[in-house]
């Protein structure tokens, strides 16, 4: 008697948890203000990677939306730095902080809810 293999879990529990891994390395790079920056790296590169795969999931929508938050978040960052001679930097510097974990805490709570996230209301 033969056994049958076990079934390979679907591309979207994968994609979920892929998602949320991304999420969660994304913010440890994010809070620990650059000592794990290869953290928020290694998201950003696993969400590229995994980007094609996702194309028509709900993930899909979450990747996007950590690529949206990584490339603003670089631009905004980089002219607060430019900024902090004139002080208008640290406000700046302020705002990008909290828009970034207000954007990580939405898509990850998103994720856990099984919704997409960036589209509509």
């Amino acid at each position: 008697m033969t056994q049958q293999p076990q079934q390979e879990p679907s591309a979207n529990l994968s994609l979920r948890t892929i998602c949320m891994i991304a999420y969660a390395l994304f913010a440890l790079g994010f809070v620990t203000t650059g000592v794990f920056t290869f953290a928020t790296l290694a998201a950003i590169i696993m969400v590229y990677v995994k980007r094609p795969e996702a194309a028509g999931t709900l993930y899909a929508t979450h990747f996007d939306w950590m690529i949206s938050t990584f490339l603003w978040a670089l631009l905004w960052l980089a002219l607060s730095f430019l900024t902090m001679g004139i002080l208008i930097g640290w406000l700046g510097l302020i705002a990008t902080v909290v828009w970034v974990l207000y954007r990580l805490i939405k898509g990850f709570f998103a994720v856990l809810e099984g919704k997409p996230i960036g589209i509509g209301p």
